[in-house]
């Protein structure tokens, strides 16, 4: 436990895990990939001005036989420790994708939406990600321009020499690439990545409304966005005076439970099918 702590960074808790219990673990982890434990929820991301549906990013939970639904918090940790977590990420993607193809072929006037999946730093380093980002659109039949990968942002801090040549050619294929939890951290290496999104963290969403120091940081994500020809996104969005208030510094959308709820797929269409017709998401 003292040495995964250190190798996160310091300054935090771990729980101590017998190497049985984790290998235990990572073969019912494995199992629901290959098996239809996990499931995909989707939560939209909404124009602060429109009110209407931009995009939806894809969210994976594990239905666990004994413990019931898990959040990633309980077991992407366990993912990345294993090794499971490319495996895993590829099978969301392609999930995630071929929902998004089939809201396209059901739903009228959902062209513009676009599909954000995250990508572990496992993931972008894994050899052949390009290719299995390429196959899987093909396979799917979403067209690339509508796919937005995100990077956390701790993947920023240890860039490694390949990384902007991995961006630069997933943006050869067409899709987009977003920055996730986005902080003052961030800022310095951002500039120097090929970025098409900025999501700021919710922790500086959840104070943006009285906190000015997270004012302040937002509106530097926005100016930053701005230079970079990026769209710029606020996770977390709580309250209706969130909303407001990154609207009225800039920001373009946001995403939380104010809006919506993450949602199966089939639900994701009846919103979009809503919000198409002119109905403001948060009404």
């Amino acid at each position: 436990a003292l040495d995964a702590a250190k190798r996160a960074g310091r300054g935090r808790h771990e729980i101590y895990r017998a190497g049985r219990d984790v290998r235990a673990r990572d073969a019912e982890l494995r199992r629901a990939i290959d098996d239809g434990g996990l499931v995909v929820l989707f939560q939209p991301v909404v124009g602060l001005a429109t009110g209407g549906v931009v995009a939806v990013e894809a969210l994976v939970r594990w239905l666990h036989p004994r413990l019931g639904l898990l959040v990633p918090d309980e077991f992407l940790d366990l993912a990345e420790e294993t090794g499971a977590i490319v495996p895993l990420g590829e099978w969301v993607l392609q999930e995630a994708c071929r929902e998004a193809a089939r809201w396209r072929a059901t739903v009228p006037g959902v062209e513009h939406v676009r599909l954000s999946v995250n990508l572990s730093p496992e993931q972008v380093v894994a050899p052949g990600m390009v290719e299995t980002v390429r196959a899987v659109l093909e396979e799917t039949g979403l067209p690339a321009d509508r796919l937005v990968l995100e990077l956390a942002e701790g993947t920023l801090r240890d860039p490694g020499p390949d990384l902007e040549a991995r961006l630069a050619s997933l943006r050869e294929l067409g899709a987009g690439i977003a920055v996730d939890d986005v902080g003052l951290s961030s800022l310095g290496p951002l500039r120097r990545l090929p970025v098409d999104h900025l999501k700021i963290d919710g922790s500086l969403v959840a104070g943006v409304a009285g906190d000015p120091v997270a004012r302040t940081v937002v509106e530097e994500v926005v100016r930053l966005g701005a230079a970079l020809g990026a769209t710029v996104v606020a996770e977390g969005v709580e309250t209706a005076e969130q909303a407001r208030v990154l609207a009225a510094l800039g920001c373009g959308s946001g995403q939380g439970f104010h809006f919506c709820e993450p949602l199966h797929g089939r639900t994701v269409a009846q919103v979009l099918r809503r919000t198409h017709q002119g109905t403001r998401i948060d009404e």
